[in-house]
Formats: structure tokens, sequence, C-alpha cells
């Protein structure tokens, strides 16, 4: 169950970054003819722009990656306090168990 729920998630980051590589391939200066007439500054300014969108790209995957992480880790925890209830109310159950003499 949990290698279904880790494979989508992998797939769902995957298709997210390709989705955002779309958007990055789309703002990337194609048409350098066109844009000869433009001064130097304004070319390094959009540059700018593109590396300042893919910093922040990869920022929000990495978070969304740590929080993912955060909770299966949250999640993992949980599982094994409600393990360790289950084992020690089986425990008390075999002693009354033995106290009242049902089981040697």
């Amino acid at each position: 169950m949990t290698e279904i729920s880790n494979r989508r998630s992998l797939g769902f980051l995957l298709l997210l970054s390709l989705i955002s590589l779309q958007f990055l391939s789309g703002l990337s200066d194609d048409s350098k003819s066109k844009k000869e007439a433009k001064t130097d500054a304004h070319s390094s300014s959009s540059g700018m722009s593109g590396s300042t969108l893919l910093i922040l790209c990869i920022a929000v995957v990495s978070v969304a990656g740590l929080s993912f992480f955060l909770f299966k880790l949250w999640q993992k925890k949980k599982r094994e306090e409600r393990y360790a209830r289950l084992l020690k109310l089986f425990e008390e159950d075999d002693e009354l168990e033995l106290e009242l003499g049902l089981r040697d």
C-alpha cells in the first residue's frame, strides 16, 4: 500500500516538474533576431527573471518534498505509537489471565 502511494507521489512530483519546465521553455528567448534592437541591459534583466523563476520553482518543489517527507515521518511515528498501545493492551490481558489462573 505504501509502495503505491510512494509511486503516485513520485509520479505527481515528476509531472509537476515537467509542467514547470514547460513554463520555463515558454519564457525563454527563442527569437534572437527580433530582439537585436533591444539593449543588453534588458536582455540581462530578462535572464535574471528566468533564473529567478527557476530558483523559485526549485524552492517550491523542495519545500513540497520536505513537507511530504515530514508528513510520512509523522504518520510512521503515529503508527508505531498505536502499535505500542495495542501491544500494551494485550500484555495487560496476558497478566490478567495469569492472575485469574486461566493460563499457565
